[in-house]
């Protein structure tokens, strides 16, 4: 076992030093000994110390460890009557990256408490646990907007393939554009034969009043490449946010059709530079010589990055060296 006098002092005995100052140092400072014996106790801190702030430090501090019985002590602590504490312990749950740690915090994602509910949730996510699709398809129903987004992404990162019809629902109808947002992107799991089915509730994404929503359809058809939304993305090109005319400039490069020439050349002269930028490499992917005259004006674009990627869709259009 790691030595664990400091200055003549022994670090358990002060975590139960009255001053919650000494108790905090005495834990920041027994982690640093990276030391699994002393886990307990940091739970132990976790669970039961009276200051909420050492109970705040040690939620932060088990953040490095996917042992099972820290990842229960950090799901309890998901119930802690301090918020801080509670904030600090869905964070370090969501630094896990065993799938099996995962397996502990399965019963936490369906907890009546929405809060753990969705914490949980959020921590499954990128541990890709098969079993997390259990419990989070019935979360995309959950009265709090929250859950459902946690839901969303969960089935998202499993590309979890059953959940396309209710996302779809998802991404059209929800009330919270959060969750319309992410929902939309979750559609992209969509594989070639199930990208019709999305495509419609894609489509409608795309007309959403909230622009954030409009943008990650956008993203999640240049994903997708399905020539049936070659309409909707050319309208979408007039969109009042430049952020989705950038990502609807993507999806038409990808997918290669001539009929864009024109509102990306136009896109060509727009005040933002990191749309002009997109539109010249959607026409290098077009890879129709009818957008050089539009290119070569802009081979002279103020900014370094458009004008490179000027250079790169020409010399694509004439087989050359950028």
């Amino acid at each position: 076992m790691t030595d664990t006098t400091v200055d003549g002092t022994d670090l358990p005995a002060r975590l139960h030093h009255p001053d919650a100052g000494v108790r905090r140092i005495a834990l920041l400072e027994l982690a640093d000994l990276e030391d699994e014996a002393h886990l307990p106790d940091l739970t132990a801190a976790l669970g039961s110390d009276a200051a909420p702030e050492v109970r705040c430090e040690a939620a932060r501090l088990l953040a490095a460890w996917d042992d099972g019985d820290v990842v229960e002590a950090l799901a309890r602590a998901l119930l802690d009557s301090d918020r801080e504490v509670r904030e600090a312990a869905a964070q370090s749950l969501t630094e896990l990256k065993r799938p099996e740690a995962g397996e502990r915090l399965l019963p936490w994602a369906a907890h009546e408490d929405g809060f753990v509910r969705a914490a949980a949730l959020r921590a499954l996510k990128e541990l890709r646990l098969p079993s997390a699709a259990d419990v989070a398809a019935p979360s995309l129903q959950h009265a709090d907007a929250s859950v459902r987004r946690e839901a969303v992404g969960v089935l998202g990162w499993l590309k979890h393939t059953p959940a396309l019809p209710a996302l779809a629902r998802l991404a059209t109808d929800d009330a919270d554009p959060e969750v319309r947002r992410a929902a939309t992107g979750a559609l992209g799991l969509a594989d070639a034969d199930a990208t019709a089915a999305a495509l419609p509730a894609l489509l409608a994404a795309l007309r959403d009043p909230v622009w954030t929503v409009r943008e990650e359809a956008a993203t999640t058809l240049a994903k997708l490449k399905p020539a049936a939304a070659l309409t909707a993305l050319l309208a979408a090109m007039d969109d009042d946010y430049w952020q989705v005319k950038l990502r609807a400039a993507r999806a038409l490069g990808r997918l290669q059709d001539r009929a864009a020439l024109g509102v990306l050349s136009a896109a060509l002269v727009h005040p933002a530079g990191n749309l002009r930028k997109e539109a010249a490499i959607a026409l290098g992917e077009i890879g129709d010589p009818a957008a050089l005259p539009a290119l070569q004006v802009a081979a002279g674009d103020p900014d370094p990055e458009v004008r490179k990627a000027v250079r790169l869709a020409v010399a694509r259009l004439t087989g050359g060296h950028p």
